[in-house]
């Protein structure tokens, strides 16, 4: 899996399908967001959509 350096989407791709933005190797951290609105993890990263994401992408 790579993060994507701008909003951290986990994807096999070598750019974002999202923003189009390069993706990284190097990344720390998973997370898995069910449902963005009711998340305060999702509202303090400012993910709005449900999805798997990176914590951390360098």
């Amino acid at each position: 899996m790579k993060a994507c350096r701008k909003c951290h989407v986990l994807t096999k791709k070598n750019v974002c399908p999202f923003c189009g933005e390069p993706t990284s190797d190097h990344w720390q951290g998973y997370l898995i967001v069910i449902d963005a609105s009711n998340s305060v993890i999702a509202e303090k990263m400012h993910l709005k959509m449900p999805g798997k994401y990176a914590l951390k992408v360098r």
